[in-house]
Parts: C-alpha cells; sequence; structure tokens
C-alpha cells in the first residue's frame, strides 16, 4: 500500500544520495508477516520505480529479515537506510562488516501532510498485543506448583506491526481475530479472555498456552494476575489503567527490534525448573508491581531485570549468543532488561529513562471494554 508516508522516506533517504530501493518479495513478506501482500511485488515495483526521487528499485532475492544481504553485498552502498522499526542488530552487524553507515529514519512527514503507516491506513484490526514485564511462566502449572506469585502484563495498542513468534502474543491474538474479527465486543472482560484461553487451547492440545496471553490482550492498562500454586487461571486480576503510572511504563520502555525465534524451537528443551528459581520470578513480579504502583524508576529496572534473570535459570533456551551480545551491547546504558520472545528473539526490552538509539516505543490501552 504505497502512501505518503512511504514517499517521505524515500525522499528522507535520498537526500543523502542516490537511493536505491530493495522491496520484500510476496514470498517474504507472506512468511514473515503470515498474509498476502495487498499489492503483488511486480505491481509495487513498478510504483516504486516511477517514484523520481529512486535511482533504481529490485525484488530481494533472499529470505527472512535479511533478504536483501545478496543485493547489499553487490551493490555496496555508503549508507544503508532503514525505518526506526526496521533496524535490528543484524542489520547493525552485517552494515559494520560491509564497512557500510546504518542510517535511521527519523520519519519526517511531508509539510502539511499527516504522518502515514500501512498498519494505520489498514486499520484491519484493533485487538492489542500483550507483553508481560515480569512473572512470565507462572501461569504454566509445572512452574507455579514449585512457587505461586503473580504475573504483569501490559495490553499494548496495535500501531506497530510486531513480528510473529516474537513474544507479543501474537498467536493469541490471531485466534482472537478468529473469533471476534476486528476488536474485542462489549462484555465481562474476564468471561471473554476465558473463552479466548479456551478457543487457543481445545481439549486434547498437548501444549497449552498460558493464560495470561489472553488476559493480556483482553484487559487494558498493566494487570496484576495472581496464579495460585498449579493452576493455568489466576485466582485473582488487578488492573490498573491510571494514566499516570501507564505513561510512566511508557515513557520508560524502549524495545530493540530482533529476529523472530525459530518456527521449530522447542522452548522446554533443556529447562531446569526448581523451587528457587520460581520463588526468585515471583518475587522479583511482585517488586515490579510494587514499583510500578509508586513510580520508582531504579527498582523497576532491578526488579524488572530479576524476573528475566529468574526465567532463564529455568529456561536457558530463552538466550542465545547473539542474543547476551545484544544485551551487553545496550546493557550499560539501561535499568533493566528482558527479552520478550520465549525462544530466544522477538524484542529487547530495555527499561531506561533516557532514549535508547533505534528503539521502537508503544502505547498502552486505556479505555476498553467494561
Amino acid at each position: 500500500m504505497l502512501h505518503s508516508g512511504h514517499v517521505a522516506f524515500f525522499e528522507e533517504a535520498a537526500s543523502h544520495g542516490d537511493l536505491y530501493v530493495g522491496l520484500g518479495s510476496d514470498r517474504t513478506i507472506a512468511e514473515l508477516k503470515a498474509r498476502r501482500t495487498i499489492n503483488a511485488e511486480q505491481e509495487r515495483l513498478y510504483m516504486v520505480k516511477a517514484l523520481r526521487v529512486v535511482k533504481d528499485a529490485w525484488i530481494n532475492s533472499g529470505s527472512g529479515h535479511l533478504d536483501f544481504e545478496k543485493e547489499l553485498r553487490t551493490l555496496k552502498p555508503d549508507i544503508f537506510f532503514v525505518n526506526e522499526d526496521g533496524f535490528t542488530p543484524s542489520k547493525q552487524r552485517l552494515c559494520d562488516e560491509l564497512g557500510i553507515i546504518l542510517v535511521v529514519s527519523r520519519r519526517i512527514p511531508r509539510g502539511g501532510l499527516p504522518a502515514r503507516s500501512t498498519t494505520a491506513l489498514r486499520n484491519e484490526c484493533r485487538i492489542p498485543f500483550r507483553l508481560d514485564l515480569a512473572g512470565g511462566w507462572l501461569d504454566q502449572p509445572y512452574v507455579s506448583k514449585y512457587w505461586p506469585g503473580p504475573v504483569i502484563t501490559i495490553s499494548i495498542e496495535p500501531e506497530i506491526e510486531f513480528n510473529d513468534r516474537s513474544g507479543m502474543a501474537s498467536s493469541t491474538r490471531i485466534k482472537a481475530m478468529e473469533l471476534w474479527h476486528n476488536d474485542i465486543p462489549d462484555g465481562h472482560r474476564e468471561k471473554l479472555a476465558h473463552t479466548l484461553f479456551c478457543v487457543e487451547n481445545p481439549p486434547g492440545s498437548g501444549y497449552v498456552s498460558g493464560s495470561q496471553d489472553s488476559i493480556g490482550i483482553v484487559f487494558p492498562g498493566v494487570n496484576r494476575l495472581d496464579y495460585p500454586r498449579g493452576s493455568y487461571w489466576p485466582e485473582n486480576i488487578t488492573t490498573v489503567t491510571d494514566p499516570e503510572i501507564l505513561s510512566f511504563i511508557e515513557e520508560n520502555l524502549w524495545f530493540i527490534n530482533l529476529s523472530p525465534r525459530a518456527g521449530d524451537y522447542d522452548v522446554l528443551a533443556g529447562t531446569k525448573i526448581h523451587e528457587a528459581g520460581a520463588r526468585a520470578l515471583a518475587l522479583a513480579a511482585e517488586a515490579v508491581w510494587k514499583a510500578l504502583l509508586q513510580r520508582d524508576l531504579p527498582r523497576f529496572g532491578l526488579a524488572f531485570r530479576e524476573s528475566f534473570e529468574a526465567q532463564v535459570s529455568m529456561f536457558p533456551g530463552m538466550v542465545n549468543p547473539v542474543i547476551l551480545e545484544t544485551i551487553r551491547r545496550y546493557e550499560k546504558n539501561a535499568l533493566g532488561w528482558k527479552i520478550s520472545g520465549a525462544g530466544g528473539g522477538g524484542y529487547l526490552v530495555l527499561v531506561s529513562p533516557k532514549p535508547v538509539e533505534n528503539a521502537i516505543r508503544v502505547t498502552i490501552r486505556r479505555g476498553g471494554i467494561e
């Protein structure tokens, strides 16, 4: 869907020199976004090549998030130009290897025109995404049986098209779209969340997705889900939509785009679940909740990190050498961090009072159903 936001992006890029554009193939977009393109690749290529600021364009020959690698190595440009939600550490590493300067767009709209994005124009779905801030895995009985505790989640407006398999409850969101189409209906929140949980986990399911996904999508704001020992469903759900608390989270939370986890990844391989780990996870989530209510940023950052470390102690496959390298790159400028994707991918989420270069920010859902 070519729109003024694309043209402004191309104009901004062309201010640096001759502009060459690599487009994702229909196949690659289907693999990454699990849907067909609205305009086929040859039509998209025709429109982009027709723009006066574009010197040349092509369909990238590769696949995945680095589908342009062959063309980049062949062209060897001075600058590689991306949108802020297109930045990833893997692209930075590739540019560093080739001696190419990576520049991230400032998203400057054309004067007098509104800022545009494909996601906003499609307006196809208002169902939120979900991020667990702390305590993730305590919604699984094989963890909470060792120690009960809370999971803290936020409901995120779909202003950004988060990658699939990235820990943002995208698979649960797809089930919600099948069930409710474009938005969450009016009704009793907990009943709606339980319905979504049951739809995602029909009788006989080999693996039961945690209920924090469905609850975190349906309930707005920031939520505390208290899980008793060995239960799939929390005994209590506490929702906070205080604008000051939600703004506090938004202003200090930053997302760095990573590659999504592999489709064949087994998140349960090599687990070391034990009482000490589950207890540390529960205590860290409790500390995160208190820090948010008091808007205590240093305490929030520390507890945020402690929750992640407790997760990794039981699920070591959540990290890999690339993830650890990325964390080391950002940790000196952050108070806390975690990985959104359980399989070692998705997004590096940072707590920082200062802007994080090339990071994405999110909006937490304020309103919602009653």
